[in-house]
């Protein structure tokens, strides 16, 4: 794992920002310093400056962003300098802080802005006339659940609809959050409910899920390739979507990969567990291979986990821990994924006593890692430090095993 070079030892937080059919489109860029990993407001101009220079310079908008929209926040001291001509356009949405007022100078600067081709967005705001020269120039309005009332947020959102404005909820966690913001009129949602399980009822596994799922026991048992090709014939779907996973990866080829038996043979058995892992997720979407934002999510884990063991030999037990550490990874949202219990889904699966108790009990290694990929995603400040400190893991090797994960997925999964 390549290490980075991060003055300050630079947290890049990602808040996955979804449309209005829950395909992940943007991530919210925000600083985290290794001092404190949440948010560090202690100096708005710093924090806004170091998003776009480290973005920029040490890790790079393609690496950080993939194919999606960066939204980055904006002092005014920011919002009026010549460094965001630097920003390309077409890929940023600039978000201007709710500290900033729309005085004269603001309204021109955005207006300006405008011209050059920008998306603007305001952060954090409740309705207000005196913004209404704002309302005609920026194109998304964000709200923070959290901070207004639901009867309030309705009749912001009744008064916003003179303007064509995109109306984005931030701070959504639950599913009965996602059914009101949709319910009254929002068209993008910012948080991680989609990565909270829905049981409601239990389900059966359908029958391709049960083929991947016997894929990956015949992979993990080194099968024969003329046994594991025949379980691929029986369910034709399985190989569309690896190929077309395959292929994707694999764009330097001269030739496309046209045959089970080939992409065997091209792939090698390490990777092909990798692809059946994502490929069960593409499965399981119906946002397609590539838009699915657990399929992101569970291979940024899993290449976390990866990169952390590899790391540090004192972690791995044998050669194959590392590749252990990314199928825990890629596993452990596979029971939200499915809609089932994760008791059914390690039930289905061969795998190692390890992994097992990662995945049904945060326990062992592979449990803390978990732990540690959770508390990276959602930022929890205090028990993250506290578990870092208990693994005698430094903030510099969780922060470029994070950032090696994030480049890994958006070079991968193509997005």
């Amino acid at each position: 794992m390549k290490a980075h070079d991060f003055s300050n030892n630079l947290f890049l937080g990602r808040q996955p920002i979804l449309d209005a059919e829950l395909n992940l489109v943007a991530y919210e860029l925000l600083f985290r310093s290794s001092d404190s990993l949440s948010a560090d407001v202690t100096d708005e101009v710093q924090a806004c400056a170091h998003v776009i220079v480290h973005t920029l310079s040490d890790f790079g908008l393609s690496d950080a962003l993939g194919k999606k929209k960066g939204y980055i926040n904006l002092t005014q001291q920011i919002l009026m300098a010549d460094v965001l001509d630097l920003l390309p356009k077409e890929q940023v949405v600039i978000e201007l802080l709710e500290s900033i007022r729309p005085t004269p100078i603001v309204v021109s600067r955005c207006r300006e802005l405008k011209r050059k081709g920008f998306t603007l967005a305001l952060d954090d705001h409740v309705y207000d006339p005196e913004f209404e020269p704002l309302y005609e120039l920026v194109d998304i309005i964000k709200v923070d659940l959290l901070k207004s009332p639901s009867n309030q947020i309705i009749g912001m959102l009744e008064k916003w609809r003179e303007w064509p404005l995109t109306l984005l909820a931030e701070k959504v966690e639950t599913h009965e959050q996602l059914s009101f913001c949709r319910n009254v009129g929002f068209q993008m949602f910012q948080g991680y409910f989609f990565a909270k399980p829905t049981v409601i009822q239990q389900r059966t596994l359908d029958t391709a899920t049960l083929t991947l799922m016997r894929l990956m026991d015949q992979v993990l048992a080194d099968a024969d390739s003329s046994e594991i090709e025949e379980t691929f014939k029986q369910h034709p779907e399985l190989i569309y979507n690896l190929l077309r996973l395959v292929n994707s990866v694999y764009l330097g080829m001269r030739g496309k990969i046209k045959t089970v038996r080939h992409a065997l043979a091209i792939l090698g058995r390490d990777h092909l567990k990798r692809w059946l892992m994502l490929c069960l997720y593409a499965l399981n979407s119906n946002k397609g291979i590539f838009a699915s934002p657990l399929m992101e999510l569970a291979a940024v884990r899993g290449k976390f986990m990866e990169n952390i063991v590899r790391a540090i030999p004192a972690w791995g037990r044998d050669k194959d821990s590392a590749d252990r550490a990314f199928m825990t990874g890629v596993l452990s949202l596979i029971d939200v994924l499915l809609n089932v219990r994760m008791e059914e889904v390690v039930g289905q699966c061969n795998i190692a006593d390890e992994m097992r108790d990662a995945l049904l009990h945060r326990t062992g290694v592979l449990g803390q890692l978990l732990i540690v990929s959770e508390h990276l995603e959602q930022s929890r400040t205090e028990e993250l430090d506290k578990l870092l400190e208990e693994l005698s893991l430094s903030r510099a090797e969780c922060s470029n095993a994070q950032l090696d994960a994030v480049k890994w997925a958006n070079r991968t999964l193509l997005k």
